[in-house]
Protein backbone atom coordinates (compact mmCIF):
# COMPACT_ATOMS: atom_id res chain seq x y z
CA UNK A 1 0.00 0.00 0.00
CA UNK A 2 1.32 3.45 -0.89
CA UNK A 3 2.03 6.04 1.78
CA UNK A 4 -0.86 8.12 0.42
CA UNK A 5 -3.37 5.28 0.63
CA UNK A 6 -2.12 4.15 4.02
CA UNK A 7 -2.41 7.68 5.40
CA UNK A 8 -5.92 8.15 4.08
CA UNK A 9 -7.08 4.90 5.70
CA UNK A 10 -5.71 6.05 9.08
CA UNK A 11 -7.80 9.22 9.16
CA UNK A 12 -10.89 8.68 11.29
CA UNK A 13 -13.67 10.92 12.54
CA UNK A 14 -13.03 12.82 15.75
CA UNK A 15 -14.77 11.62 18.91
CA UNK A 16 -17.64 14.02 19.56
CA UNK A 17 -17.87 12.72 23.13
CA UNK A 18 -14.47 14.28 23.82
CA UNK A 19 -15.71 17.65 22.59
CA UNK A 20 -18.73 17.32 24.87
CA UNK A 21 -16.47 16.53 27.83
CA UNK A 22 -14.43 19.65 27.10
CA UNK A 23 -17.60 21.72 26.91
CA UNK A 24 -18.71 20.37 30.28
CA UNK A 25 -15.40 21.58 31.75
CA UNK A 26 -15.97 25.01 30.21
CA UNK A 27 -19.51 25.11 31.57
CA UNK A 28 -18.08 24.72 35.07
CA UNK A 29 -15.94 27.85 34.71
CA UNK A 30 -16.89 31.14 36.36
CA UNK A 31 -18.94 32.57 33.49
CA UNK A 32 -22.40 32.25 32.00
CA UNK A 33 -22.69 29.17 29.79
CA UNK A 34 -21.21 29.66 26.29
CA UNK A 35 -20.35 33.30 27.02
CA UNK A 36 -16.91 32.93 25.42
CA UNK A 37 -18.57 31.94 22.19
CA UNK A 38 -16.24 30.80 19.43
CA UNK A 39 -13.30 30.51 21.83
CA UNK A 40 -15.19 27.68 23.50
CA UNK A 41 -15.84 26.08 20.12
CA UNK A 42 -12.13 26.22 19.33
CA UNK A 43 -11.20 24.60 22.64
CA UNK A 44 -13.72 21.82 22.14
CA UNK A 45 -12.74 21.19 18.53
CA UNK A 46 -9.04 20.97 19.39
CA UNK A 47 -9.88 18.63 22.27
CA UNK A 48 -11.77 16.34 19.92
CA UNK A 49 -8.97 16.44 17.34
CA UNK A 50 -6.35 15.60 19.95
CA UNK A 51 -8.56 12.93 21.53
CA UNK A 52 -8.45 14.34 25.06
CA UNK A 53 -10.84 16.72 26.88
CA UNK A 54 -7.92 18.74 28.27
CA UNK A 55 -5.23 18.96 25.56
CA UNK A 56 -1.92 20.49 26.54
CA UNK A 57 -0.93 23.90 25.25
CA UNK A 58 0.32 23.34 21.71
CA UNK A 59 3.75 23.13 20.19
CA UNK A 60 3.28 25.09 16.96
CA UNK A 61 4.76 25.02 13.47
CA UNK A 62 3.86 26.72 10.18
CA UNK A 63 4.66 24.81 7.00
CA UNK A 64 5.13 27.22 4.08
CA UNK A 65 5.46 25.52 0.72
CA UNK A 66 6.56 27.24 -2.46
CA UNK A 67 6.60 26.28 -6.14
CA UNK A 68 6.24 27.83 -9.56
CA UNK A 69 3.36 27.46 -12.01
CA UNK A 70 3.66 27.14 -15.76
CA UNK A 71 0.50 29.18 -16.23
CA UNK A 72 2.43 32.23 -15.04
CA UNK A 73 3.66 32.58 -18.62
CA UNK A 74 0.11 33.60 -19.53
CA UNK A 75 0.61 36.88 -17.64
CA UNK A 76 -2.01 36.27 -14.93
CA UNK A 77 -0.04 37.89 -12.08
CA UNK A 78 1.13 41.41 -11.33
CA UNK A 79 4.52 40.00 -10.25
CA UNK A 80 7.23 38.16 -12.21
CA UNK A 81 7.76 34.48 -11.57
CA UNK A 82 11.21 35.11 -10.06
CA UNK A 83 9.46 36.43 -6.95
CA UNK A 84 8.60 32.88 -5.83
CA UNK A 85 12.27 32.02 -5.45
CA UNK A 86 13.12 35.41 -3.96
CA UNK A 87 10.41 35.11 -1.32
CA UNK A 88 11.45 31.61 -0.26
CA UNK A 89 14.91 33.02 0.42
CA UNK A 90 13.27 35.89 2.32
CA UNK A 91 11.38 33.34 4.46
CA UNK A 92 14.63 31.48 5.10
CA UNK A 93 16.32 34.70 6.22
CA UNK A 94 13.44 35.57 8.56
CA UNK A 95 12.41 38.80 6.86
CA UNK A 96 8.84 38.17 5.68
CA UNK A 97 5.50 38.84 7.35
CA UNK A 98 5.13 35.16 8.20
CA UNK A 99 8.44 35.20 10.08
CA UNK A 100 7.45 38.23 12.14
CA UNK A 101 4.03 36.83 13.01
CA UNK A 102 5.35 33.35 13.73
CA UNK A 103 7.95 34.71 16.14
CA UNK A 104 5.21 36.46 18.09
CA UNK A 105 3.06 33.32 18.06
CA UNK A 106 5.92 31.10 19.21
CA UNK A 107 5.72 28.97 16.07
CA UNK A 108 8.48 27.41 14.01
CA UNK A 109 8.47 28.23 10.29
CA UNK A 110 9.21 25.28 8.01
CA UNK A 111 10.09 26.51 4.50
CA UNK A 112 9.78 23.93 1.74
CA UNK A 113 10.84 24.18 -1.91
CA UNK A 114 8.40 21.95 -3.77
CA UNK A 115 9.58 23.09 -7.19
CA UNK A 116 10.56 26.67 -7.95
CA UNK A 117 11.65 27.30 -11.52
CA UNK A 118 15.28 28.03 -10.65
CA UNK A 119 16.66 25.78 -7.96
CA UNK A 120 17.57 27.44 -4.69
CA UNK A 121 21.06 27.30 -3.24
CA UNK A 122 21.45 24.93 -0.27
CA UNK A 123 20.18 26.65 2.87
CA UNK A 124 19.72 25.17 6.36
CA UNK A 125 16.31 26.85 6.67
CA UNK A 126 14.90 25.46 3.40
CA UNK A 127 13.81 21.87 2.97
CA UNK A 128 14.03 20.69 -0.62
CA UNK A 129 11.36 18.32 -1.91
CA UNK A 130 11.54 19.50 -5.49
CA UNK A 131 9.25 17.63 -7.84
CA UNK A 132 10.42 19.66 -10.83
CA UNK A 133 11.13 23.23 -12.00
CA UNK A 134 7.50 24.28 -11.72
CA UNK A 135 4.40 22.77 -13.25
CA UNK A 136 3.42 22.82 -16.91
CA UNK A 137 1.15 25.50 -18.35
CA UNK A 138 -2.27 23.93 -17.79
CA UNK A 139 -3.84 25.79 -20.70
CA UNK A 140 -2.00 23.28 -22.92
CA UNK A 141 -2.53 20.10 -20.93
CA UNK A 142 -2.20 18.80 -17.35
CA UNK A 143 -0.12 20.82 -14.91
CA UNK A 144 1.63 17.60 -13.80
CA UNK A 145 1.25 13.86 -14.11
CA UNK A 146 -0.43 11.76 -11.43
CA UNK A 147 2.86 10.27 -10.23
CA UNK A 148 4.26 13.74 -9.54
CA UNK A 149 1.07 14.71 -7.72
CA UNK A 150 1.38 11.64 -5.50
CA UNK A 151 5.08 12.36 -4.88
CA UNK A 152 4.24 15.92 -3.79
CA UNK A 153 1.42 14.75 -1.51
CA UNK A 154 3.64 12.11 0.07
CA UNK A 155 6.38 14.69 0.65
CA UNK A 156 3.83 16.73 2.62
CA UNK A 157 2.73 13.66 4.56
CA UNK A 158 6.34 12.97 5.48
CA UNK A 159 6.85 16.52 6.75
CA UNK A 160 3.70 16.33 8.91
CA UNK A 161 4.79 12.96 10.31
CA UNK A 162 8.26 14.27 11.15
CA UNK A 163 6.88 17.35 12.88
CA UNK A 164 4.41 15.22 14.86
CA UNK A 165 7.25 12.94 15.98
CA UNK A 166 9.13 16.06 17.13
CA UNK A 167 6.23 17.04 19.39
CA UNK A 168 4.36 19.52 17.19
CA UNK A 169 0.66 19.43 18.12
CA UNK A 170 -0.68 22.36 16.08
CA UNK A 171 0.12 22.92 12.42
CA UNK A 172 -0.48 25.96 10.26
CA UNK A 173 -0.12 25.89 6.49
CA UNK A 174 0.95 28.61 4.07
CA UNK A 175 1.95 29.01 0.45
CA UNK A 176 4.12 30.92 -1.99
CA UNK A 177 3.86 30.67 -5.75
CA UNK A 178 3.34 33.30 -8.42
CA UNK A 179 0.12 32.47 -10.34
CA UNK A 180 -1.11 30.05 -7.69
CA UNK A 181 -4.42 31.90 -7.26
CA UNK A 182 -5.10 30.96 -10.89
CA UNK A 183 -4.54 27.30 -10.02
CA UNK A 184 -6.61 27.62 -6.84
CA UNK A 185 -9.50 29.22 -8.75
CA UNK A 186 -9.50 26.39 -11.28
CA UNK A 187 -9.40 23.75 -8.53
CA UNK A 188 -12.19 25.43 -6.59
CA UNK A 189 -14.39 25.75 -9.66
CA UNK A 190 -14.17 21.99 -10.19
CA UNK A 191 -14.31 20.76 -6.59
CA UNK A 192 -17.07 23.17 -5.51
CA UNK A 193 -19.03 22.96 -8.75
CA UNK A 194 -18.83 26.74 -9.14
CA UNK A 195 -18.43 28.91 -12.19
CA UNK A 196 -14.92 30.29 -12.79
CA UNK A 197 -16.38 33.80 -12.53
CA UNK A 198 -17.56 33.11 -8.97
CA UNK A 199 -14.15 31.94 -7.75
CA UNK A 200 -11.63 34.11 -9.63
CA UNK A 201 -10.22 37.19 -7.93
CA UNK A 202 -7.42 39.70 -8.31
CA UNK A 203 -4.68 37.69 -6.60
CA UNK A 204 -1.64 39.97 -6.37
CA UNK A 205 -3.78 43.01 -7.23
CA UNK A 206 -4.31 42.84 -10.99
CA UNK A 207 -6.45 45.38 -12.84
CA UNK A 208 -9.79 44.75 -14.56
CA UNK A 209 -8.27 43.86 -17.93
CA UNK A 210 -5.87 41.33 -16.48
CA UNK A 211 -8.62 39.89 -14.26
CA UNK A 212 -10.70 39.20 -17.37
CA UNK A 213 -7.65 37.64 -19.01
CA UNK A 214 -7.08 35.47 -15.93
CA UNK A 215 -10.68 34.30 -16.12
CA UNK A 216 -10.26 33.48 -19.81
CA UNK A 217 -7.12 31.48 -19.00
CA UNK A 218 -8.96 29.41 -16.38
CA UNK A 219 -11.87 28.74 -18.71
CA UNK A 220 -9.43 27.65 -21.41
CA UNK A 221 -7.71 25.27 -18.96
CA UNK A 222 -11.03 23.68 -18.03
CA UNK A 223 -11.95 23.20 -21.71
CA UNK A 224 -8.58 21.69 -22.57
CA UNK A 225 -8.34 19.29 -19.62
CA UNK A 226 -11.95 18.26 -18.90
CA UNK A 227 -11.26 17.49 -15.20
CA UNK A 228 -13.58 14.97 -13.57
CA UNK A 229 -14.75 16.25 -10.14
CA UNK A 230 -15.01 12.75 -8.66
CA UNK A 231 -11.34 12.04 -9.41
CA UNK A 232 -9.63 14.16 -6.75
CA UNK A 233 -6.10 13.11 -7.65
CA UNK A 234 -6.85 13.70 -11.33
CA UNK A 235 -8.17 17.20 -10.68
CA UNK A 236 -5.18 18.03 -8.49
CA UNK A 237 -2.66 16.81 -11.05
CA UNK A 238 -4.44 18.53 -13.93
CA UNK A 239 -4.95 21.95 -12.35
CA UNK A 240 -2.87 22.14 -9.18
CA UNK A 241 0.68 23.06 -8.23
CA UNK A 242 3.48 21.21 -6.53
CA UNK A 243 3.08 23.35 -3.41
CA UNK A 244 -0.69 22.86 -3.40
CA UNK A 245 -0.28 19.08 -3.63
CA UNK A 246 2.36 19.20 -0.89
CA UNK A 247 -0.06 21.09 1.37
CA UNK A 248 -2.66 18.41 0.71
CA UNK A 249 -0.16 15.95 2.14
CA UNK A 250 0.52 18.09 5.22
CA UNK A 251 -3.21 18.15 5.94
CA UNK A 252 -3.59 14.40 5.45
CA UNK A 253 -0.52 13.69 7.57
CA UNK A 254 -1.70 16.01 10.31
CA UNK A 255 -5.15 14.44 10.40
CA UNK A 256 -3.68 10.93 10.49
CA UNK A 257 -1.71 11.91 13.61
CA UNK A 258 -4.61 13.79 15.26
CA UNK A 259 -2.80 17.11 14.83
CA UNK A 260 -5.10 20.09 14.15
CA UNK A 261 -4.29 21.98 10.95
CA UNK A 262 -5.06 25.69 10.71
CA UNK A 263 -5.73 26.77 7.15
CA UNK A 264 -4.58 30.12 5.82
CA UNK A 265 -6.42 31.65 2.88
CA UNK A 266 -7.57 30.78 -0.61
CA UNK A 267 -4.64 28.62 -1.74
CA UNK A 268 -4.58 26.43 1.35
CA UNK A 269 -8.37 26.26 1.18
CA UNK A 270 -8.21 24.90 -2.37
CA UNK A 271 -5.69 22.32 -1.14
CA UNK A 272 -8.11 21.42 1.67
CA UNK A 273 -10.85 20.73 -0.87
CA UNK A 274 -8.58 18.16 -2.50
CA UNK A 275 -7.53 16.67 0.85
CA UNK A 276 -11.14 16.23 1.95
CA UNK A 277 -12.03 14.57 -1.37
CA UNK A 278 -9.18 12.11 -0.85
CA UNK A 279 -10.06 11.43 2.82
CA UNK A 280 -13.37 12.97 3.93
CA UNK A 281 -12.68 12.84 7.68
CA UNK A 282 -9.75 15.22 7.14
CA UNK A 283 -12.34 17.99 7.45
CA UNK A 284 -12.68 17.16 11.17
CA UNK A 285 -9.08 18.30 11.74
CA UNK A 286 -9.19 21.61 9.85
CA UNK A 287 -9.62 25.07 11.36
CA UNK A 288 -10.29 28.08 9.11
CA UNK A 289 -8.16 30.97 10.31
CA UNK A 290 -9.67 33.85 8.33
CA UNK A 291 -11.80 34.92 5.39
CA UNK A 292 -9.64 36.25 2.57
CA UNK A 293 -10.71 39.06 0.28
CA UNK A 294 -10.30 36.61 -2.62
CA UNK A 295 -13.85 35.94 -3.80
CA UNK A 296 -13.22 32.23 -4.22
CA UNK A 297 -12.30 31.80 -0.58
CA UNK A 298 -15.90 32.26 0.51
CA UNK A 299 -16.88 29.43 -1.84
CA UNK A 300 -14.11 27.27 -0.39
CA UNK A 301 -15.19 27.87 3.21
CA UNK A 302 -18.81 27.10 2.38
CA UNK A 303 -17.79 23.88 0.62
CA UNK A 304 -15.69 22.82 3.61
CA UNK A 305 -18.39 23.84 6.11
CA UNK A 306 -15.89 25.92 8.09
CA UNK A 307 -16.42 29.20 9.89
CA UNK A 308 -13.39 31.52 9.79
CA UNK A 309 -12.11 32.89 13.09
CA UNK A 310 -10.97 36.24 11.65
CA UNK A 311 -11.96 38.64 8.88
CA UNK A 312 -9.13 41.14 8.43
CA UNK A 313 -9.10 41.74 4.65
CA UNK A 314 -5.95 39.64 4.36
CA UNK A 315 -4.73 38.45 0.96
CA UNK A 316 -1.03 37.80 1.46
CA UNK A 317 -0.79 34.06 1.95
CA UNK A 318 2.43 32.69 3.47
CA UNK A 319 0.43 31.32 6.41
CA UNK A 320 -0.05 34.76 7.93
CA UNK A 321 -3.73 34.26 8.76
CA UNK A 322 -3.05 30.79 10.16
CA UNK A 323 -0.37 32.23 12.45
CA UNK A 324 -2.68 34.94 13.76
CA UNK A 325 -5.32 32.31 14.53
CA UNK A 326 -2.79 30.40 16.63
CA UNK A 327 -3.11 33.14 19.24
CA UNK A 328 -6.82 32.31 19.51
CA UNK A 329 -6.07 28.60 19.81
CA UNK A 330 -3.66 29.38 22.64
CA UNK A 331 -6.24 31.61 24.33
CA UNK A 332 -8.94 28.95 24.11
CA UNK A 333 -6.74 26.31 25.71
CA UNK A 334 -5.50 28.69 28.41
CA UNK A 335 -9.15 29.26 29.37
CA UNK A 336 -9.70 25.52 29.54
CA UNK A 337 -6.69 25.00 31.80
CA UNK A 338 -6.45 28.13 33.92
CA UNK A 339 -9.88 29.64 34.48
CA UNK A 340 -11.38 28.96 37.89
CA UNK A 341 -14.48 26.84 38.33
CA UNK A 342 -17.58 27.94 40.22
CA UNK A 343 -16.86 25.35 42.92
CA UNK A 344 -13.18 26.20 43.20
CA UNK A 345 -13.72 29.98 43.36
CA UNK A 346 -16.74 29.88 45.64
CA UNK A 347 -18.93 31.61 43.05
CA UNK A 348 -22.61 30.78 42.82
CA UNK A 349 -23.59 28.94 39.64
CA UNK A 350 -27.12 29.66 38.45
CA UNK A 351 -26.74 27.38 35.45
CA UNK A 352 -27.47 30.31 33.13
Amino acid sequence: MSLLNETCTRITAVDRAVALAAQQQLDAKTKPRRSLGVLEDVACRIAAMRGTPAPALPEKAIVVMGADHGVAEEGVSAYPQAVTRQMLLNFAHGGAAINVLARHAGARVIVVDMGVKEALPPHPAIRSHRIGPGTNNFTRGPAMNRADAVAAIEAGIGIAETLSSEGVTLLGVGDMGIANTTAASALTAVFAGASPTAVTGRGTGIDDARLQHKLDVIQRALRVNHPEPTDALGVLSTLGGFEIAGLVGVMLGGAAHQVPVILDGFITGAAALAAVRLAPYTADYLIASHRSVEVGHRVVLDALGLRPLLDLDLRLGEGTGATLAMHLADAALHILHEMATFAGAGVSDTGA
